[in-house]
């Protein structure tokens, strides 16, 4: 009888582990109920970030991701020559207060960027950072959270994920080599094109969005962006994107974020508002 009570005892402790682990939800690699999606943007020169700002927001606005926690930069920029893309009307009306504004005040957002990662790290979260750009803010960032939690192991807790040879070539060269260094970096294929194991996300044809979104607040967020990508795409010196000249999309950074919460599998724009239509909430 003592034995079969210990065998008892036992499996109730199993089943209990069990089903602690299973109830822990995950969007693809995230953890929802630790985890830190961190949306970095440059913004200059080119007008795509626009674009990926609506889209992020949009992924964000679906109820699947009505738990995910959540921070966003603008101004995370590298060498690149050219002029910025005022996004902040933007970014107001996508992530309400959870965002900062790196272009305007680098070193206040680092500090507030850095008190963000260091309390989900002592959580026991790890950091999911989609560089919709180059890695200079990111490298800053790791520098400060090496200083300030010592003990962590950021190689395996903060995951930098880069979908562009040309954001890399445009991060300044210790900047990229100490990312790389310290932390899980992930290299995707380029998020411009179809067909190569990450979404594409570049069409030069119209893409009928609205068919898709309903809702009050994206449809603001996407009127917004077209506002802002007309308005400065190609101006004074800035990067002319020929799929947005043509009356069409680029948001190939929102790559790197479908690979983080498992939706590589969607191949274009169009399957993309398919998966985040309004009636998917």
């Amino acid at each position: 009888m003592h034995s079969k009570k210990i065998i008892l005892v036992l499996t109730v402790i199993c089943l209990a582990c069990t089903s602690e682990t299973t109830t822990t939800k995950f969007i693809g690699k995230f953890n929802v109920e630790k985890d830190l999606y961190l949306a970095q943007f440059d913004c200059k020169t080119d007008t795509d970030d626009i674009f990926s700002i609506a889209a992020v927001a949009t992924m964000l606005g679906n109820s699947r991701f009505s738990n995910v926690n959540n921070h966003a930069v603008t101004g995370a920029y590298g060498i690149q020559e050219g002029l910025y893309v005022p996004p902040n009307e933007l970014f107001e009306i996508a992530f309400g207060t959870h965002w900062s504004d790196a272009h305007s005040n680098f070193e206040e957002t680092l500090s507030e960027v850095t008190k963000i990662v260091t309390n989900t790290l002592k959580e026991g979260g790890d950091i999911w950072i989609a560089e919709a750009g180059q890695s200079n803010f990111s490298a800053s960032l790791i520098k400060n959270i090496k200083n300030t939690l010592p003990s962590i192991n950021i190689k395996n807790r903060i995951h930098i994920v880069q979908h562009s040879d040309w954001n890399e070539n445009n991060t300044t060269p210790d900047d990229l080599t100490y990312v790389k260094e310290n932390t899980d970096y992930i290299k995707i294929p380029d998020g411009n094109v179809v067909d190569n194991g990450s979404p594409g996300f570049y069409t030069e044809e119209k893409v009928n969005w609205k068919n898709y979104i309903a809702d009050p607040k994206l449809i603001s967020i996407w009127e917004k962006a077209f506002e802002i990508a007309n308005k400065y795409n190609g101006k004074d010196g800035r990067h002319s994107n020929q799929a947005i000249a043509s009356g069409g999309m680029d948001f190939s950074d929102v790559a790197e974020t479908c690979w983080i919460f498992g939706f590589n599998e969607l191949k274009n724009s169009d399957q993309f508002f398919k998966e985040f239509s309004t009636s998917n909430n």
